[in-house]
């Protein structure tokens, strides 16, 4: 199997989803699109992943890659977007992207709806959980999607489409070393948020020592 890659910036890549896909020998092919544009094809799983701009930015590259992702989910292959890539994801599908009552960043906890409750994917995880999240802007349902969890400021965190594709508003790839990436190079947005990176840092370390892995 071939896993495909879209990334927005250098700094969020597959991560934990690279090594997770290595030991199942799958393949992983990335593609820095706003540099390098799209691939030719999906391969067998499209991975979509965050960044710090918007999808409903004027670039001529956001437009390709929606209308490139749009097709990926009408053709029902596996897809996961991730923070940035979930936006995409629902503004393919025809729903409205925009920004959120504040920032998420760092961990938030997310509970899971009925919908996620019954899901393939999510009903092994706690009813309520943490997540690494860094966003501000939020989604609306896309039509025909399953709503799978929400939180206090993002009420739509995750949502299926389909059997096989998953929208995902948190980062559940991130390891350490993204995190302080994150923290370095949107720094704008810790300030912003009322935190400092050693805050955001801490709490994460703190958060995965006491959470057992979801993955």
């Amino acid at each position: 199997m071939r896993a495909v890659c879209l990334q927005h910036v250098p700094f969020e890549g597959p991560a934990a989803f690279a090594k997770a896909l290595a030991t199942r020998g799958v393949s992983l092919d990335s593609y820095l699109v706003p540099k390098g544009g799209l691939p030719q094809d999906a391969g067998d799983l499209l991975i979509v992943m965050g960044g710090p701009m918007s999808v409903n930015d004027p670039d001529p590259w956001i437009s390709e890659e929606t209308a490139f992702i749009r097709s990926v989910l009408q053709a029902n292959k596996p897809v996961i977007g991730v923070c940035l890539g979930s936006q995409f994801m629902a503004k393919a599908l025809g729903a409205t992207v925009r920004s959120g009552k504040a920032l998420e960043i760092g961990m938030t906890q997310v509970c899971l709806t009925d919908g996620g409750k019954s899901d393939p994917v999510f009903r092994d995880c706690p009813e309520t959980f943490d997540v690494f999240e860094w966003h501000g802007e939020i989604f609306d349902l896309p039509e025909a999607c399953v709503p799978l969890a929400g939180s206090d400021i993002a009420p739509l965190q995750a949502f299926r489409y389909g059997e096989r594709a998953y929208g995902l508003l948190f980062h559940l790839e991130m390891e350490v070393g993204g995190i302080d990436s994150l923290c370095r190079e949107c720094a704008p947005d810790v300030t912003k948020a009322g935190l400092t990176a050693p805050t955001v840092q801490d709490h994460c370390l703190a958060a995965a020592s006491a959470t057992p892995s979801l993955g």
